[in-house]
């Protein structure tokens, strides 16, 4: 990139880690001659429409860019930037580096846990990624696609679609969703159990650093064996390390038949025996397998009554799909025999078998809403957990036999990814209770108790939302102090003012 042209005859502050450390910690709202003069240059650089100021766009104008999905977040940028490539990724970079100024990239603004919105501070810039949109090229033998960071997650898989081929990273928020925030949180999904998460779906990136430079490593092999493996570093780095603006994705062939089944379970140790036979009837064409309690179910059937659900009230469902490269007939005959041997052996007492894609999708979206019926119902407490499969009843029993003595009347919603061991283990206010002051009052020693029982049974608690601010502090808590001297180091080495995410995940 070109040398940075001074800005109205004035010198750019200096960008020592005092200077770093001012601008991000500053409570004050009002912009300084030197802020001044930096928004002059980024709308030199980006034309006006695309540099939003709070105090030009008052009120809920920029609430999408500065409140969380979840609402628990609410910040104040120094201004908006919608830059339209990486080259002017690239500039806001150097800009922001030369002024001593924080950015927080940000994709579709779906995550869960405070990664992507700025503070209160009005000293950060808010770096918008959704301008960067593009489908940068298809590659059908090489089983690639190179697409921009801003591309939303619905869109790509369509890309893939169009050209006879699957991307199979699939989230509840693919419409909004965007592939540079996958990557960021490395995303997991429905579809980990077959395919990965986003880590492993990504074949190579294109980063801006924390200086400004573009590293381009959008390399489409699957082998190459030349040094330290730069990618892994910034997927899953929450735009702490570089901001991630394009990716070559693996892609895979299309699934000739698909079957989709709802499965009622009396206990979840049933439903992991029923796990267990899936994977050694059906192997690698078993994609899916979701897991649902009754609470779960309960909150979809009373926010959205006009989802129909085959099957009544069981104490947990169990979802499952096969994807099978040899045709309709062959996988319901390995899907009618999966199911008829979990009926016999007593794991299941009901199925329902999707007949249709129409209901194929009715059934996944039963699945999907629990999230959103979780929010029509009021704040609650999430954890986005990971666990060896086999020590996920365990865990549930002890936890949920110490929530009802600790937080009586709780509502505990559990569902999740069980092929993959990850549970979103979630607790709704009793009823009748206020959701913001039952988040309010009892989260810390809820947190504690949970996460206490996740490590107890040799877990993670962080499975695919990251860290963020949310989970920053009980990531020093939990993390070794290894790990911890080694991530600082990371980051220090790669961004050494601090002025990428500040205070998000260390």
């Amino acid at each position: 990139m070109s040398d940075l042209p001074a800005s109205s005859g004035s010198a750019a502050p200096s960008t020592s880690s005092s200077s770093a450390s001012s601008s991000t910690s500053s409570t004050s709202s009002t912009p300084s001659s030197s802020d001044a003069v930096l928004i002059d240059a980024l709308r030199q650089r980006l034309g006006p429409a695309h540099v939003l100021l709070p105090q030009e766009h008052p009120g809920a104008a920029l609430d999408g860019y500065q409140r969380d999905w979840r609402k628990r977040y609410h910040g104040q940028a120094l201004a908006v930037l919608r830059p339209a490539d990486t080259a002017q990724v690239a500039e806001i970079v150097q800009l922001a580096r030369a002024y001593g100024v924080a950015l927080v990239p940000q994709g579709g603004n779906t995550g869960l846990v405070g990664g992507g919105v700025p503070d209160e501070s009005g000293r950060q810039l808010l770096l918008s990624l959704q301008r960067l949109n593009r489908i940068r090229a298809i590659d059908t033998a090489n089983l690639t696609m190179t697409v921009d960071a801003g591309c939303v997650l619905q869109q790509v898989q369509q890309a893939a679609q169009d050209a006879g081929l699957l991307f199979p990273l699939s989230l509840a928020a693919e419409g909004s969703c965007t592939i540079g925030g996958n990557l960021s949180t490395n995303a997991g999904g429905t579809q980990v159990l077959r395919y990965g998460n986003a880590r492993e779906l990504c074949l190579g990136l294109e980063v801006v650093t924390a200086d400004g430079q573009v590293w381009d490593g959008l390399s489409g092999l699957r082998k190459d064996n030349t040094g330290y493996d730069l990618r892994d570093l910034f997927i899953g780095a929450e735009g702490t390390l570089g901001v991630i603006t394009a990716a070559t994705l693996k892609l895979f062939p299309q699934p000739r038949a698909r079957m989709t089944a709802l499965a009622a379970c009396d206990s979840l140790p049933h439903a992991v025996d029923l796990l267990g036979l899936a994977q050694s009837t059906c192997g690698a064409a078993l994609t899916g397998f979701e897991v649902m309690n009754a609470h779960a179910l309960a909150l979809v059937r009373r926010h959205f009554p006009q989802l129909a659900q085959p099957l009544g009230p069981h104490p947990w469902t169990v979802l499952l799909e096969l994807s099978d490269s040899e045709g309709d007939a062959h996988a319901r005959e390995q899907f009618e025999g999966l199911l008829e041997q979990a009926l016999t052996r007593g794991w299941i007492t009901d199925a329902a078998v999707a007949g249709s894609l129409a209901q194929s999708q009715a059934m996944w979206h039963l699945r999907e809403s629990i999230p959103l019926a979780q929010s029509e119902e009021g704040l609650n407490i999430k954890h986005d957990i990971a666990l060896p499969v086999s020590r996920i009843p365990a865990f549930v029993a002890a936890c949920d036999a110490l929530l009802a003595d600790h937080v009586p009347g709780a509502r505990l919603v559990n569902f999740g990814h069980l092929g993959d061991g990850n549970l979103h283990y979630n607790l709704q206010a009793p009823e009748g209770q206020s959701p913001a002051e039952f988040l309010r009052t009892r989260e810390a020693a809820v947190n504690q108790l949970v996460y206490d029982q996740v490590m107890a049974h040799g877990g993670s608690i962080s499975a695919e939302h990251g860290i963020g601010q949310l989970k920053r502090e009980e990531l020093a808590l939990r993390k070794s102090p290894v790990a911890l001297q080694l991530m600082r180091q990371i980051k220090q080495a790669l961004d050494p003012l601090g002025l990428l995410n500040p205070n998000r995940v260390l």
